[in-house]
């Protein structure tokens, strides 16, 4: 077992914060799958509809999110925003499931679960504030520790929930998984989340402004930063749209095949998330973010290639070892920004989220415009170079002077 994760097991904070963002992705991971089956083809949204809902849903989770980081750093007191939050996701799959119409569903993904999505960052931003002088290397190995409980949770519910929903004549029973994992994070935290030690305000009260906060994110010292690590995240993006198209299209394989594919990948994201954490006590962070991602832009290129669905195979231990860098890596890079101030640094995760979301949507229709999913593929792993390219011109001296 290592280090970070006996850290995590001993620890209470630490402890209830895995918990906590394990239940978090196992309310994902148990309806993401059937979002749109339930949607459109339950409850009658047009697909039109569906995808403006969508859209709209990420907007507000990604200013929910950096909303409740001031809150939380004004406060000073992130259990509380973590158990509000939770409540959130309570009344949002709940009402989707008990409800069963078209206007709940609306009302659930344009207001209450983004809203229960900030809870992702809120946690970290919790640990980040229960982590006070650690060493750099150990909140890493302690935020990848808990990256991968949500992989774990991708690993084992989605499996899980189609079992118990195989041959059900509705899906709607997986919103009832969500609401009670949501129920369940609300309790342990409120119970037994302890609150993290006081911080000192540092810059004064006017810098706790909302206005003032916002302006912090803007700056170019952040802004360009977070840009280099949207255009490196975007790559994943771009890997989950194409890879099942490229499986059972030009590499000839199937729906099983991708199925089997998906699995394998996330298993490895878990072990290298946590390979990949203990490696930064070697390598320094952007040195082995910009490895990660190189290694995943020639698997983006390779992918494009393929021609056979063995080749895809193949490719999932590089698949899952570059994966896990980029999942992880990115968490304390982004956290560290502005370090003073746990809840606004953490909501930078849900900013880089949205934004490299974005960068896929356009890479796709770019890649599409000018050929074939092999095409999108292969310009995904171009983009992700670029941003390599930004983040050492960026932080190359602070690397080379190391």
């Amino acid at each position: 077992m290592s280090g970070s994760l006996r850290a995590s097991l001993a620890d209470p904070s630490l402890r209830i914060s895995a918990l906590a963002i394990f239940l978090f992705g196992t309310t994902g991971a148990a309806t993401s799958p059937y979002q749109s089956l339930i949607g459109i083809q339950e409850l009658g949204l047009s697909n039109s509809a569906y995808a403006a809902l969508m859209f709209a849903a990420a907007v507000i989770n990604v200013t929910a999110s950096v909303m409740m980081g001031i809150v939380a750093d004004r406060m000073g007191d992130y259990r509380r925003s973590i158990v509000i939050v939770s409540g959130f996701g309570v009344a949002g799959f709940g009402i989707v499931y008990l409800a069963a119409s078209a206007p709940a569903f609306v009302m659930s993904k344009l207001l209450l679960v983004p809203i229960f999505g900030a809870l992702n960052s809120l946690i970290f931003a919790n640990v980040r504030a229960s982590s006070q002088g650690l060493s750099a290397a150990r909140l890493v190995a302690i935020n990848s520790t808990m990256r991968a409980t949500i992989s774990l949770s991708w690993v084992l519910m989605p499996g899980l929930v189609g079992i118990m929903l195989a041959g059900a004549s509705s899906m709607l029973p997986a919103y009832l998984v969500a609401t009670l994992a949501a129920l369940a994070c609300l309790l342990i935290t409120a119970v037994w989340l302890p609150a993290a030690p006081p911080r000192t305000k540092t810059g004064g009260e006017e810098r706790y402004r909302f206005l003032a906060s916002l302006s912090e994110i803007i700056e170019p010292r952040v802004a360009l930063r977070v840009l280099a690590i949207a255009l490196i995240c975007s790559m994943l993006h771009v890997s989950d749209a194409v890879r099942p198209l490229i499986v059972t299209g030009q590499a000839g394989g199937t729906v099983s095949d991708l199925g089997i594919i998906v699995g394998i990948v996330a298993a490895l994201e878990i072990v290298f998330i946590l390979v990949w954490g203990r490696a930064e006590r070697i390598l320094k962070p952007v040195p082995a973010l910009a490895l990660g991602a190189g290694l995943y832009t020639v698997y983006l290129v390779l992918q494009g290639l393929a021609t056979e669905v063995w080749h895809v195979y193949a490719q999932t231990l590089l698949s899952g070892i570059a994966a896990a860098a980029i999942i992880s890596l990115p968490i304390t890079y982004l956290q560290d920004l502005i370090a003073d101030r746990p809840g606004l640094g953490s909501s930078l995760i849900a900013v880089n989220i949205f934004l490299s979301a974005g960068l896929s949507a356009l890479i796709f229709a770019i890649g599409t415009r000018l050929g074939s999913y092999a095409m999108v593929s292969i310009l995904g792993a171009l983009v992700g170079c670029a941003g390599i390219a930004l983040l050492f011109l960026l932080d190359g001296r602070k690397v080379r002077q190391a």
